[in-house]
């Protein structure tokens, strides 16, 4: 029983902490490890110790599986150069830099006053073990300050990425207590570790994804779902392949998040989907608040050492900033060398600011409090080692954490552009349902009822509408047809859902049966609640073009808001040659009218390399967006 009344205790506080968090506007993992360090001291809470085997085993997998399968592999692939550089040089040279400084303090320094000298291949592991950053705290706060998508992409892509190269390098280190290792057997460890890790994860996403494509049931499919990061991992670290089982998941992920839309139904993606996010929520807070908890029997355990005290605290200052320096000495002059030798990287350079932002991100999460668990017991000064472990996690993550939303408004760094944002949704979706209508007409018969393929018709067009609409800016407010519907259809909703309610009391008809119906209201409902988070269909203020730093661009600023068209009845090319548009542009430098980029002929892009008028506005009605072609920049 006292072990149940734990574990629920543990997720009444993480979801109370989660909530509280999001009422006052500081990231839930900051102040989970602040409530998790108060809690330690209070007298009547058992000690709680963080097994390593629990985390790199129960916590690891599920986590890093859940964070893949909704990281783009597109994205990924793209910013495969930073990712490399983050995850595996990075790593690598913190590593070895900080157990430099820990060997010369607690070593040489050490045995200098008379005390047990620290041995290399023990600094070694303490710098292995703070290496790698967790980003889960470091998105949590960028995507809530709005940072640039590829600032978080990269910090997402290093964070899947570089527990990897720190396992290994810890494994490394623990080897090297019983025998010297060569360059060219860490070398080979390493290439054995992450090619057998992603061999071994390519061949799991393979076989999964075969079986996936033969349950059409949600619950089966997600059930595979669950065991696919145990999966990936067992299959990796066991005897015979003793490859990496955090890149084997990472891998597994990757893959049939990609292939997600091929081999699962719409069913099965929405149950998995919402049962990832349940599962990635709990995890990731609640081992924030396990940081915080080991707090109390770590600092009595440090007791016991004789090492003094100024060298203990000397010792954990030099490698907490040996930890946050090495950081930007490794990416500032990797970033540019690659520049220069390899040339820019194809979605094109980082920015200065961003680099700033990159150099900051470096908060240590729970791999590193759990790879400091598994030092033997023997490990001379084992005690001090997770204190430190212990204090460059809290430190960073209180540190770094709490001034990151400060220096990305002092930076003035742009984040994603809703507007911008909805554009691509309108035209996306514009896209698609012209691509609906070109296969419905292909396989529609003259036997088919017109009134059915006025309605097929109807719903594709209603969808890409409430997508323009957002971008809609009229004077005077107006309730849009996407709108109404959902207002409409809400209170239709509850109508039927009343009656069926009244049929369910007066058990008139099997519970089944109303099961069924209430399920197809609820997926109905589902689908306007979303709508209505996203806005789509509204003009909320959100959607205003963002001033980005310096205000708009000299184009946007010195050209006039509106114009007399030349042709008011449309595209003007598409109405001499008889093509046929989608939306219309119309060019603030002489009137004319174009047909956009979603059209077949695009003539309003025609019309600007010919003769170099910077700006378009739209010219559908009610929207007031412009675009500048020179800058790229909405207005």
């Amino acid at each position: 029983m006292h072990i149940a009344i734990e574990v629920v205790a543990l997720v009444a506080v993480v979801a109370a902490g989660a909530a509280l968090a999001r009422r006052i506007g500081v990231s839930a993992p900051l102040l989970l490890v602040v409530i998790g360090i108060a809690v330690s001291y209070l007298p009547f809470i058992p000690r709680i110790e963080l097994s390593p085997e629990v985390v790199l085993v129960g916590f690891l997998p599920p986590l890093l599986y859940s964070a893949a399968i909704k990281t783009s592999l597109v994205d990924f692939t793209k910013h495969r150069r930073s990712i490399g550089l983050l995850s595996v040089g990075l790593v690598a040279f913190t590593a070895l830099g900080v157990g430099l400084v820990a060997w010369w303090l607690l070593g040489v320094v050490a045995q200098s006053i008379g005390q047990e000298p620290l041995p290399f291949w023990a600094a070694f592991a303490i710098g292995a073990v703070v290496a790698p950053p967790d980003a889960v705290a470091a998105t949590a706060i960028a995507k809530r300050v709005g940072l640039p998508r590829r600032i978080v992409t990269i910090l997402e892509g290093e964070s899947l990425m570089n527990d990897a190269t720190a396992l290994v390098c810890l494994r490394t280190a623990l080897a090297a207590a019983v025998v010297a290792p060569t360059v060219l057997h860490v070398s080979l460890d390493f290439l054995r570790a992450a090619g057998g890790g992603v061999l071994v994860g390519l061949v799991v996403a393979i076989v999964l994804a075969k079986i996936r494509r033969r349950f059409t049931d949600p619950v089966l499919d997600t059930t595979l779902s669950l065991t696919a990061p145990f999966i990936a991992y067992i299959a990796a670290e066991n005897h015979y392949v003793h490859a990496s089982g955090v890149l084997s998941v990472v891998v597994t992920g990757l893959l049939l998040g990609h292939k997600a839309p091929i081999i699962q139904s719409a069913k099965s993606r929405m149950s998995e989907r919402t049962n990832w996010r349940t599962i990635q929520f709990l995890l990731e807070n609640m081992v924030f608040l396990l940081i915080g908890l080991q707090t109390r029997w770590i600092l009595d355990a440090l007791g016991n050492s004789p090492l003094p005290a100024w060298l203990i605290a000397t010792a954990t200052v030099a490698v907490f900033l040996a930890v946050v320096l090495l950081r930007p000495i490794w990416i500032i002059p990797t970033t540019l060398l690659s520049r220069r030798v390899l040339g820019p990287s194809r979605p094109g350079p980082v920015s200065r600011r961003a680099l700033i932002i990159l150099c900051w991100a470096g908060m240590r999460g729970v791999v590193t409090l759990a790879a400091v668990f598994t030092l033997p017991e023997s490990t001379p000064h084992r005690e001090v080692l997770v204190f430190i472990a212990l204090t460059v996690t809290a430190g960073t993550l209180l540190v770094q954490g709490s001034t990151l939303p400060w220096l990305v408004r002092r930076l003035r760094l742009p984040g994603p552009d809703p507007a911008e944002d909805a554009l691509q949704e309108a035209a996306v979706l514009q896209g698609a349902h012209r691509a609906a209508i070109e296969k419905l007409d292909e396989i529609s018969s003259p036997s088919d009822p017109p009134a059915v393929l006025d309605v097929l018709r109807q719903r594709g067009e209603a969808r890409a509408q409430a997508a323009w609409e957002r971008l809609g800016r009229p004077e005077t407010e107006y309730e849009t047809p996407s709108e109404a519907y959902r207002r409409l259809r809400i209170a239709m909703l509850e109508a039927e859902r009343t009656h069926i309610l009244k049929v369910r009391d007066a058990g008139l008809v099997a519970d089944e049966v109303l099961q069924r119906a209430q399920n197809a209201l609820d997926i109905e409902e589902s689908i306007l609640d979303r709508d209505e988070d996203d806005d789509v269909g509204g003009r909320s203020e959100d959607l205003r073009p963002k001033m980005l730093p310096g205000g708009e661009c000299e184009h946007l600023a010195e050209s006039p808001v509106v114009v007399a068209p030349n042709t008011p009845d449309g595209c003007e090319e598409c109405l001499a040659d008889g093509t046929s548009w989608v939306h219309l542009r119309l060019c603030l430098g002489c009137g004319h009218v174009g047909c956009c980029d979603s059209s077949e002929m695009k003539h309003a892009s025609k019309h600007y390399d010919a003769e170099k008028h910077p700006v378009m506005r739209s010219f559908e009605p009610g929207e007031t967006w412009r675009w500048c072609f020179v800058d790229e920049k909405l207005g």
